[in-house]
Protein backbone atom coordinates (compact mmCIF):
# COMPACT_ATOMS: atom_id res chain seq x y z
CA UNK A 1 0.00 0.00 0.00
CA UNK A 2 3.21 2.60 0.64
CA UNK A 3 4.24 2.05 -2.58
CA UNK A 4 0.89 2.68 -4.26
CA UNK A 5 0.64 6.23 -2.26
CA UNK A 6 4.31 6.55 -3.45
CA UNK A 7 4.09 5.69 -6.99
CA UNK A 8 0.92 8.15 -6.68
CA UNK A 9 2.79 11.03 -5.49
CA UNK A 10 5.36 10.51 -8.49
CA UNK A 11 2.81 10.62 -10.68
CA UNK A 12 1.28 14.07 -9.96
CA UNK A 13 4.66 15.48 -9.05
CA UNK A 14 5.30 14.55 -12.91
CA UNK A 15 2.04 16.09 -13.55
CA UNK A 16 3.01 19.02 -12.03
CA UNK A 17 6.26 19.67 -13.70
CA UNK A 18 4.06 20.44 -17.11
CA UNK A 19 0.87 21.68 -15.79
CA UNK A 20 0.65 24.35 -12.96
CA UNK A 21 -2.14 26.32 -10.89
CA UNK A 22 0.89 29.41 -11.14
CA UNK A 23 -0.97 32.40 -11.44
CA UNK A 24 -5.16 30.05 -12.08
CA UNK A 25 -7.69 31.35 -10.39
CA UNK A 26 -10.11 28.68 -9.92
CA UNK A 27 -14.13 29.34 -9.66
CA UNK A 28 -16.15 26.90 -7.73
CA UNK A 29 -20.02 26.75 -7.90
CA UNK A 30 -22.15 24.52 -5.76
CA UNK A 31 -24.42 25.89 -2.99
CA UNK A 32 -27.79 25.09 -1.20
CA UNK A 33 -26.76 21.61 0.65
CA UNK A 34 -23.73 20.74 2.27
CA UNK A 35 -23.47 17.85 0.08
CA UNK A 36 -22.47 20.60 -2.78
CA UNK A 37 -20.65 22.90 -0.67
CA UNK A 38 -18.51 20.58 1.44
CA UNK A 39 -16.62 18.75 -1.68
CA UNK A 40 -15.87 22.38 -2.91
CA UNK A 41 -14.24 23.21 -0.31
CA UNK A 42 -12.50 19.99 0.27
CA UNK A 43 -11.36 20.71 -3.66
CA UNK A 44 -10.53 23.71 -2.66
CA UNK A 45 -8.36 22.64 0.02
CA UNK A 46 -6.36 20.57 -1.94
CA UNK A 47 -5.79 23.47 -4.75
CA UNK A 48 -4.10 25.29 -1.80
CA UNK A 49 -2.35 22.62 -1.01
CA UNK A 50 -1.03 22.44 -4.32
CA UNK A 51 -0.30 26.24 -5.15
CA UNK A 52 -0.79 28.35 -1.96
CA UNK A 53 -1.03 31.27 -4.26
CA UNK A 54 -4.05 29.88 -6.59
CA UNK A 55 -7.10 32.17 -6.60
CA UNK A 56 -9.99 30.47 -5.47
CA UNK A 57 -13.42 31.98 -5.22
CA UNK A 58 -16.70 30.06 -4.55
CA UNK A 59 -20.27 31.26 -6.26
CA UNK A 60 -23.64 30.56 -4.00
CA UNK A 61 -26.73 32.29 -3.56
CA UNK A 62 -27.66 34.55 -0.53
CA UNK A 63 -29.67 32.11 1.42
CA UNK A 64 -28.49 28.56 1.19
CA UNK A 65 -25.56 26.92 3.78
CA UNK A 66 -22.56 28.40 2.11
CA UNK A 67 -23.20 31.90 3.60
CA UNK A 68 -21.98 29.90 6.64
CA UNK A 69 -19.90 27.29 5.31
CA UNK A 70 -17.49 28.93 2.82
CA UNK A 71 -16.14 31.68 4.84
CA UNK A 72 -15.54 29.73 7.82
CA UNK A 73 -13.47 27.55 5.55
CA UNK A 74 -11.18 30.87 4.52
CA UNK A 75 -12.71 31.21 1.03
CA UNK A 76 -14.45 33.72 -0.70
CA UNK A 77 -18.37 33.69 -1.32
CA UNK A 78 -19.72 35.45 -4.11
CA UNK A 79 -23.60 35.40 -4.74
CA UNK A 80 -25.56 34.17 -7.73
CA UNK A 81 -29.61 34.69 -7.61
CA UNK A 82 -31.19 31.66 -6.68
CA UNK A 83 -33.09 29.63 -10.35
CA UNK A 84 -34.17 26.41 -9.18
CA UNK A 85 -34.99 24.69 -12.42
CA UNK A 86 -38.53 23.66 -12.60
CA UNK A 87 -38.80 19.44 -12.96
CA UNK A 88 -42.48 19.91 -14.62
CA UNK A 89 -44.45 22.18 -16.34
CA UNK A 90 -45.43 24.90 -13.59
CA UNK A 91 -45.71 28.70 -14.58
CA UNK A 92 -42.30 28.78 -12.96
CA UNK A 93 -40.87 27.14 -16.33
CA UNK A 94 -42.36 30.18 -18.47
CA UNK A 95 -40.58 32.58 -16.08
CA UNK A 96 -37.28 30.64 -16.16
CA UNK A 97 -35.67 31.95 -19.10
CA UNK A 98 -35.52 35.78 -18.07
CA UNK A 99 -34.72 34.55 -14.22
CA UNK A 100 -31.52 32.35 -15.51
CA UNK A 101 -30.66 35.50 -18.00
CA UNK A 102 -30.03 37.34 -15.17
CA UNK A 103 -28.21 34.41 -13.04
CA UNK A 104 -25.89 34.01 -15.86
CA UNK A 105 -25.04 37.78 -16.32
CA UNK A 106 -24.20 37.63 -12.52
CA UNK A 107 -21.86 34.75 -12.60
CA UNK A 108 -20.41 36.10 -15.36
CA UNK A 109 -19.50 39.84 -13.88
CA UNK A 110 -17.88 37.73 -11.26
CA UNK A 111 -15.82 35.28 -13.83
CA UNK A 112 -14.96 38.24 -15.42
CA UNK A 113 -14.17 40.24 -12.46
CA UNK A 114 -11.80 37.44 -10.49
CA UNK A 115 -10.34 36.55 -14.05
CA UNK A 116 -11.43 33.10 -13.90
CA UNK A 117 -9.47 30.31 -15.38
CA UNK A 118 -11.54 27.47 -15.21
CA UNK A 119 -14.92 26.83 -13.22
CA UNK A 120 -16.01 23.65 -11.26
CA UNK A 121 -19.01 22.63 -10.41
CA UNK A 122 -20.68 20.44 -7.93
CA UNK A 123 -24.12 20.96 -8.94
CA UNK A 124 -27.41 22.83 -6.92
CA UNK A 125 -28.46 25.93 -8.10
CA UNK A 126 -25.64 28.15 -8.93
CA UNK A 127 -23.52 25.54 -11.27
CA UNK A 128 -25.89 26.11 -13.99
CA UNK A 129 -25.31 29.95 -14.61
CA UNK A 130 -22.02 29.56 -13.62
CA UNK A 131 -21.37 26.60 -16.39
CA UNK A 132 -23.50 29.00 -18.90
CA UNK A 133 -21.15 32.21 -17.97
CA UNK A 134 -18.09 29.70 -18.26
CA UNK A 135 -19.32 28.54 -21.84
CA UNK A 136 -20.30 32.07 -23.53
CA UNK A 137 -16.39 33.05 -22.24
CA UNK A 138 -15.04 29.73 -23.35
CA UNK A 139 -13.46 28.79 -20.33
CA UNK A 140 -12.84 25.13 -19.22
CA UNK A 141 -15.43 23.66 -17.22
CA UNK A 142 -15.01 20.72 -14.70
CA UNK A 143 -18.11 18.71 -13.36
CA UNK A 144 -17.91 16.86 -10.46
CA UNK A 145 -20.96 14.95 -9.66
CA UNK A 146 -21.49 13.57 -5.71
CA UNK A 147 -24.78 11.22 -5.92
CA UNK A 148 -25.16 8.27 -7.52
CA UNK A 149 -28.32 10.27 -9.23
CA UNK A 150 -27.22 13.14 -11.05
CA UNK A 151 -29.36 16.55 -10.75
CA UNK A 152 -30.42 18.27 -13.36
CA UNK A 153 -27.50 20.87 -13.26
CA UNK A 154 -24.90 18.37 -13.29
CA UNK A 155 -26.54 16.77 -16.48
CA UNK A 156 -26.59 19.73 -18.32
CA UNK A 157 -22.93 20.39 -17.26
CA UNK A 158 -21.77 17.54 -18.55
CA UNK A 159 -23.22 18.27 -22.26
CA UNK A 160 -20.62 20.82 -22.04
CA UNK A 161 -17.29 19.40 -21.27
CA UNK A 162 -15.33 16.24 -21.39
CA UNK A 163 -14.09 16.73 -18.11
CA UNK A 164 -16.28 15.09 -15.88
CA UNK A 165 -16.06 12.97 -12.47
CA UNK A 166 -18.30 11.28 -10.28
CA UNK A 167 -18.37 9.46 -7.27
CA UNK A 168 -20.61 6.38 -7.62
CA UNK A 169 -20.58 5.15 -11.27
CA UNK A 170 -18.63 5.84 -14.38
CA UNK A 171 -22.20 5.48 -16.76
CA UNK A 172 -23.87 8.05 -14.02
CA UNK A 173 -22.96 10.96 -17.14
CA UNK A 174 -21.17 11.63 -20.54
CA UNK A 175 -17.46 11.03 -20.12
CA UNK A 176 -17.82 10.17 -16.59
CA UNK A 177 -14.50 9.16 -14.28
CA UNK A 178 -15.31 7.47 -11.13
CA UNK A 179 -12.68 9.09 -9.10
CA UNK A 180 -14.57 9.25 -5.54
CA UNK A 181 -15.71 12.07 -3.40
CA UNK A 182 -13.07 14.75 -1.75
CA UNK A 183 -12.95 14.74 1.80
CA UNK A 184 -11.27 16.67 4.13
CA UNK A 185 -7.96 15.65 4.85
CA UNK A 186 -8.56 15.22 8.52
CA UNK A 187 -11.15 12.07 7.44
CA UNK A 188 -8.87 10.83 4.51
CA UNK A 189 -5.77 10.65 6.21
CA UNK A 190 -7.78 9.41 9.73
CA UNK A 191 -6.05 6.11 11.00
CA UNK A 192 -8.83 5.09 13.05
CA UNK A 193 -7.23 2.29 15.06
CA UNK A 194 -4.57 4.66 15.93
CA UNK A 195 -6.54 7.26 17.24
CA UNK A 196 -8.84 5.15 18.62
CA UNK A 197 -7.91 5.68 22.71
CA UNK A 198 -7.75 9.60 21.60
CA UNK A 199 -11.03 9.29 20.13
CA UNK A 200 -13.05 7.62 23.17
CA UNK A 201 -11.53 9.38 25.85
CA UNK A 202 -12.51 12.70 23.91
CA UNK A 203 -15.88 11.63 24.17
CA UNK A 204 -15.96 10.22 27.74
CA UNK A 205 -16.29 6.44 26.38
CA UNK A 206 -14.89 3.46 27.73
CA UNK A 207 -11.73 2.51 25.92
CA UNK A 208 -12.04 -1.25 25.49
CA UNK A 209 -15.93 -1.36 25.10
CA UNK A 210 -17.58 -1.85 21.56
CA UNK A 211 -19.08 1.07 20.02
CA UNK A 212 -21.92 2.23 18.32
CA UNK A 213 -22.12 5.77 16.71
CA UNK A 214 -25.42 7.26 15.58
CA UNK A 215 -25.53 10.08 13.76
CA UNK A 216 -28.47 11.51 11.53
CA UNK A 217 -26.45 14.68 9.76
CA UNK A 218 -25.92 18.07 11.51
CA UNK A 219 -29.98 18.43 11.62
CA UNK A 220 -30.10 14.53 13.06
CA UNK A 221 -32.89 12.14 12.06
CA UNK A 222 -35.89 11.71 14.54
CA UNK A 223 -36.65 8.22 13.67
CA UNK A 224 -32.74 7.10 14.78
CA UNK A 225 -33.12 9.10 17.75
CA UNK A 226 -36.33 7.32 18.83
CA UNK A 227 -35.04 4.32 17.47
CA UNK A 228 -31.79 4.41 19.35
CA UNK A 229 -32.67 5.79 22.46
CA UNK A 230 -35.63 2.81 22.43
CA UNK A 231 -33.01 0.17 22.35
CA UNK A 232 -30.83 1.50 25.17
CA UNK A 233 -31.63 -1.49 27.55
CA UNK A 234 -30.87 -4.07 25.02
CA UNK A 235 -27.71 -1.88 23.71
CA UNK A 236 -26.31 -2.14 27.65
CA UNK A 237 -27.24 -5.59 28.47
CA UNK A 238 -25.00 -6.25 25.63
CA UNK A 239 -22.01 -4.22 27.15
CA UNK A 240 -22.27 -1.57 23.73
CA UNK A 241 -21.93 1.77 24.37
CA UNK A 242 -23.51 4.38 22.38
CA UNK A 243 -22.06 8.06 20.87
CA UNK A 244 -25.08 9.42 20.07
CA UNK A 245 -25.42 13.21 17.89
CA UNK A 246 -28.95 13.96 18.11
CA UNK A 247 -28.79 17.41 15.81
CA UNK A 248 -29.36 20.55 17.39
CA UNK A 249 -32.88 20.70 16.70
CA UNK A 250 -33.64 17.61 18.72
CA UNK A 251 -30.96 18.36 21.51
CA UNK A 252 -33.48 19.46 23.93
CA UNK A 253 -35.77 16.73 23.69
CA UNK A 254 -32.81 13.54 23.87
CA UNK A 255 -31.10 12.47 26.55
CA UNK A 256 -28.72 9.95 27.97
CA UNK A 257 -30.45 7.12 29.23
CA UNK A 258 -30.72 7.23 33.12
CA UNK A 259 -29.15 4.10 34.89
CA UNK A 260 -29.26 3.48 38.21
CA UNK A 261 -26.44 2.17 40.98
CA UNK A 262 -22.69 3.09 40.97
CA UNK A 263 -21.62 1.25 38.44
CA UNK A 264 -23.99 2.48 35.12
CA UNK A 265 -22.12 -0.18 32.79
CA UNK A 266 -21.43 0.94 29.22
CA UNK A 267 -22.02 4.74 28.47
CA UNK A 268 -24.32 6.07 26.77
CA UNK A 269 -23.32 9.63 25.44
CA UNK A 270 -25.14 11.80 23.53
CA UNK A 271 -24.24 15.14 22.05
CA UNK A 272 -25.95 17.61 19.67
CA UNK A 273 -23.39 17.77 17.06
CA UNK A 274 -20.13 16.10 16.43
CA UNK A 275 -17.92 18.98 15.89
CA UNK A 276 -14.64 16.28 15.63
CA UNK A 277 -16.11 13.95 13.07
CA UNK A 278 -13.28 12.21 12.72
CA UNK A 279 -12.47 11.23 16.33
CA UNK A 280 -16.21 9.77 15.89
CA UNK A 281 -15.10 7.44 12.83
CA UNK A 282 -12.10 6.02 15.25
CA UNK A 283 -14.54 6.02 18.58
CA UNK A 284 -16.52 3.60 16.81
CA UNK A 285 -16.92 0.75 16.18
CA UNK A 286 -19.72 0.54 13.95
CA UNK A 287 -22.23 3.65 12.54
CA UNK A 288 -26.02 3.72 12.30
CA UNK A 289 -26.76 6.57 10.37
CA UNK A 290 -28.63 7.87 6.92
CA UNK A 291 -26.66 7.77 3.84
CA UNK A 292 -26.19 11.37 1.69
CA UNK A 293 -22.85 10.79 -0.24
CA UNK A 294 -20.80 12.40 1.64
CA UNK A 295 -21.75 10.18 4.62
CA UNK A 296 -21.03 7.00 2.47
CA UNK A 297 -18.50 8.09 0.85
CA UNK A 298 -16.53 9.11 4.44
CA UNK A 299 -17.58 6.07 5.95
CA UNK A 300 -16.16 3.59 3.37
CA UNK A 301 -12.68 5.65 3.28
CA UNK A 302 -12.37 4.92 6.66
CA UNK A 303 -13.28 1.45 6.81
CA UNK A 304 -15.87 1.59 9.26
CA UNK A 305 -18.88 -0.56 8.88
CA UNK A 306 -21.94 0.82 8.70
CA UNK A 307 -26.05 0.50 8.99
CA UNK A 308 -27.55 3.23 6.57
CA UNK A 309 -31.17 4.20 6.53
CA UNK A 310 -32.13 6.30 3.87
CA UNK A 311 -33.99 9.00 4.16
CA UNK A 312 -37.30 8.46 2.42
CA UNK A 313 -37.32 11.18 0.63
CA UNK A 314 -36.48 12.83 -3.73
CA UNK A 315 -35.92 10.07 -5.88
CA UNK A 316 -34.03 7.22 -3.73
CA UNK A 317 -30.20 9.00 -4.10
CA UNK A 318 -29.20 8.39 -0.66
CA UNK A 319 -30.56 4.43 -1.18
CA UNK A 320 -28.22 4.26 -4.30
CA UNK A 321 -25.67 6.15 -2.50
CA UNK A 322 -25.59 3.27 -0.17
CA UNK A 323 -25.67 0.53 -2.56
CA UNK A 324 -22.35 0.49 -3.86
CA UNK A 325 -20.24 0.06 -0.37
CA UNK A 326 -23.34 -2.56 0.77
CA UNK A 327 -23.19 -4.47 -2.62
CA UNK A 328 -19.38 -4.80 -1.20
CA UNK A 329 -19.61 -5.81 2.19
CA UNK A 330 -19.35 -3.01 3.56
CA UNK A 331 -22.52 -2.39 5.02
CA UNK A 332 -26.13 -2.73 5.59
CA UNK A 333 -29.22 -0.77 4.63
CA UNK A 334 -32.37 -0.56 5.98
CA UNK A 335 -35.84 1.28 4.59
CA UNK A 336 -36.42 3.79 7.19
CA UNK A 337 -40.23 2.55 8.44
CA UNK A 338 -38.44 -0.35 9.25
CA UNK A 339 -36.01 1.22 11.91
CA UNK A 340 -37.23 0.88 15.47
CA UNK A 341 -35.97 -0.22 19.04
CA UNK A 342 -37.25 -3.75 17.88
CA UNK A 343 -35.23 -4.08 14.85
CA UNK A 344 -32.12 -2.18 16.17
CA UNK A 345 -32.01 -5.25 19.23
CA UNK A 346 -32.36 -7.78 16.25
CA UNK A 347 -29.99 -6.46 14.06
CA UNK A 348 -27.66 -4.02 15.24
CA UNK A 349 -27.29 -5.54 18.62
CA UNK A 350 -25.63 -8.83 17.25
CA UNK A 351 -23.71 -7.02 14.73
CA UNK A 352 -21.88 -4.69 17.26
CA UNK A 353 -21.05 -7.43 19.50
CA UNK A 354 -19.25 -9.42 16.76
CA UNK A 355 -15.66 -8.22 16.27
CA UNK A 356 -15.14 -10.84 13.34
CA UNK A 357 -17.93 -10.04 11.49
CA UNK A 358 -16.94 -6.23 12.20
CA UNK A 359 -13.63 -6.48 10.94
CA UNK A 360 -14.41 -8.41 7.94
CA UNK A 361 -16.92 -5.28 7.00
CA UNK A 362 -14.61 -2.54 7.96
CA UNK A 363 -12.29 -4.03 5.56
CA UNK A 364 -14.54 -4.08 2.62
CA UNK A 365 -16.10 -0.70 3.10
CA UNK A 366 -11.96 -0.15 3.19
CA UNK A 367 -11.46 -1.78 -0.21
CA UNK A 368 -14.51 0.21 -1.90
CA UNK A 369 -13.88 3.60 -0.49
CA UNK A 370 -11.51 6.36 -1.91
CA UNK A 371 -9.48 8.92 -0.04
CA UNK A 372 -7.68 10.33 -2.59
CA UNK A 373 -10.20 12.00 -4.35
CA UNK A 374 -9.27 15.36 -3.95
CA UNK A 375 -5.76 15.15 -5.41
CA UNK A 376 -7.35 13.46 -8.24
CA UNK A 377 -9.97 15.90 -9.31
CA UNK A 378 -6.63 18.91 -9.23
CA UNK A 379 -5.35 16.92 -11.75
CA UNK A 380 -8.65 16.55 -13.55
CA UNK A 381 -8.93 20.65 -13.30
CA UNK A 382 -4.81 20.93 -14.23
CA UNK A 383 -6.20 19.15 -17.12
CA UNK A 384 -8.84 20.78 -18.06
CA UNK A 385 -6.74 23.68 -17.80
CA UNK A 386 -3.88 22.13 -20.21
CA UNK A 387 -6.57 21.47 -22.61
CA UNK A 388 -7.49 25.09 -22.82
CA UNK A 389 -4.51 26.01 -24.59
CA UNK A 390 -5.39 29.57 -23.12
CA UNK A 391 -8.45 29.86 -24.99
CA UNK A 392 -10.86 32.01 -22.80
CA UNK A 393 -8.25 33.10 -20.52
CA UNK A 394 -8.66 37.09 -19.52
CA UNK A 395 -6.09 38.93 -21.40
Amino acid sequence: MAGFFALAAYLRGSALQRNTLAGMHVVVAGGGTAGHIEPAMNLADALRRRDPAVGITALGTETGMENTLVPARGYSLRHVPRVPLPRRPTLDLFRLPSKLRGAVKAAGAVLDEVGADVVVGFGGYVSVPAYLAARKRKLPIVVHEANAGPGVANRLGARMTKFVAVTARAEDLPHGRLIGLPLRQTISTLDRAATRAEARAYFGLDPDRPTLLVFGGSLGAKRLNDAATGAADALHAAGIQVLHSVGREHAASVSAPARAGSDPGAPYVVVPYLERMDLAYAAADVALCRAGAMTCAELAAVGLPAVYVPLPIGNGEQRRNALPVVEAGGGLVVEDSAVNAAWITENVVPLAGDPARVSAMGAAAAAHGRRDADEVLVDLVLEALASSNGAGKRS
